[in-house]
C-alpha cells in the first residue's frame, strides 16, 4: 500500500531531538509506515522454502514449497504457497489474499479430498499445515491492521533497533499484542514476540541472513519461530528469491488452485 510520509515522520528522521514531542503511538505508526515504504515496489516475488518442523523431542520432519507473491495497488498482497514434499501432501496450495481493513481471504486445497476449503475467519490462528507458524502469520503485514506505541530503541546482537509494540485490530487474532524488534538500517524486523489472548508470552520469530535484492529489498534467508507453550519450533530456510519475474493476477486466481504443480 502506498503511504505518505507525515512532517512529524520526516522532521523525526533529520532532527531526532523533534521526535520527543510526538506521542509514543504516533511514534511507533511512523515506524511502521516507513518499514511499508521501503518495501514498496517490488512487483511480484517467487523463492523456494525448506521447512523444517520440530517437535519436543527435537524430532524433525521436513517439507519443501514453493512461493509466489503480487504486490497490489490499493490493497494488501497476495500470495501462493505450494508444497512440493513430501509425497503424501504434494500438491497441498494455500492462497491468501491480505486486506488492510477487511478480513483476508485464504483458500486452501487439499489434493487428497480433491476440494478448495476455505479458511474461515475465526480460524486463522489455527496452525498452518502442522507448524507453528498461523494462517494469520503468513499474510502481509498491512500498516493498517494494527495500532502500534513505541518502546524504546535498543542494541540486539550489535544492531541498532527500534522497539514497537503493536495490537491486532482483527478481532480474531490469536493475539493480543505483539513487540517488533526493527533493524535501523534495513528497517526490517528481526525478532517478533506474539502474546496470546491471555497476555502469555507464546511464539518468538527470529528472522536473519537478511540479503539485498535490487539495490533496495531486503529479505531473510531464515526465519525461525519457536514455541513457548509446547515446546515446538518450525525453522524457514528461504532461498532462489527473484522479484519483478513477471507474475499477474492471473497467476492467483483460486479457480487455478487445483491446477497448480
Amino acid at each position: 500500500m502506498k503511504h505518505n510520509l507525515s512532517i512529524a515522520l520526516a522532521l523525526s528522521i533529520l532532527f531526532p531531538a523533534a521526535s520527543q514531542a510526538i506521542s509514543v503511538e504516533d511514534r511507533g505508526r511512523e515506524i511502521a509506515i516507513e518499514i511499508d515504504r521501503r518495501d514498496q515496489g517490488w512487483g511480484d516475488q517467487q523463492a523456494t522454502t525448506h521447512m523444517i518442523l520440530r517437535n519436543r523431542q527435537g524430532q524433525e520432519s521436513k517439507r519443501m514449497t514453493r512461493s509466489l507473491s503480487l504486490e497490489v495497488e490499493g490493497d494488501g498482497d497476495k500470495a501462493l504457497i505450494l508444497f512440493d514434499f513430501p509425497k503424501d501432501i504434494k500438491g497441498t496450495a494455500l492462497l491468501s489474499f491480505t486486506h488492510p481493513v477487511t478480513a483476508d481471504d485464504q483458500w486452501l486445497y487439499l489434493p487428497a479430498l480433491k476440494r478448495v476449503k476455505r479458511i474461515s475467519s475465526s480460524n486463522k490462528s489455527g496452525p498452518f499445515m502442522g507448524s507453528e507458524f498461523a494462517f494469520e502469520d503468513i499474510t502481509s503485514q498491512e500498516v493498517e491492521k494494527f495500532s502500534y506505541k513505541y518502546l524504546r530503541d535498543e542494541e540486539i546482537e550489535g544492531r541498532n533497533v527500534f522497539v514497537i509494540e503493536r495490537y491486532p485490530l482483527y478481532e480474531n487474532s490469536g493475539y493480543v499484542r505483539q513487540i517488533v524488534w526493527v533493524d535501523k538500517l534495513m528497517y526490517q524486523p528481526i525478532k517478533t514476540e506474539f502474546y496470546d489472548r491471555k497476555n502469555s508470552l507464546l511464539k518468538t520469530l527470529t528472522q536473519s541472513e537478511y540479503s539485498q535484492y535490487l539495490s533496495q529489498y531486503w529479505r531473510p534467508n531464515r526465519m525461525e519461530m519457536v514455541n513457548h507453550q509446547n515446546g515446538k519450533s518450525t525453522t524457514l530456510h528461504w532461498g532462489n528469491y527473484q522479484l519483478r519475474t513477471g507474475l499477474s493476477e492471473r497467476d492467483f486466481d483460486k479457480s487455478r488452485l487445483k491446477r497448480s504443480r
